[in-house]
């Protein structure tokens, strides 16, 4: 059974940093694709990030200032937020598209002064 685990939103002021975070249990981080999307209020959820063995993607609105990375000891799949924005505000989920595709329960992401 393939469960995916979001960590690490919060509240944080505009220009601050967030590190989220992405455990998998049941598959493997490094065996996938793996995608961070986010969804904001009304709005539909939009992939912002993504990790394959060929390298990392980013959504042009977070180009230089998100980074996405693995850990495979831990299994964890992070993404490193900088520079944040207040349109960068929403639940963020990771997700693995092979054999399911699998989502995470999601994290909220507010950025507000």
């Amino acid at each position: 059974q393939v469960q995916l685990v979001e960590s690490g939103g919060g509240l944080v002021q505009p220009g601050g940093s967030l590190k989220l975070s992405c455990t998998a249990s049941g598959i493997s981080v490094r065996a996938a694709p793996v995608g961070w999307y986010r969804q904001p209020p009304g709005k539909q959820r939009d992939e912002v990030a993504g990790i394959t063995r060929g390298g990392t993607n980013y959504g042009d609105s977070v180009k230089g200032r998100f980074t996405i990375s693995i850990d495979s000891t831990q299994n964890t799949v992070y993404l490193q937020m900088d520079n944040l924005k207040p349109e960068d505000t929403a639940v963020y989920y990771c997700n693995i598209p092979l054999g399911g595709p699998f989502w995470g329960q999601g994290t909220q992401v507010t950025v507000s002064s």
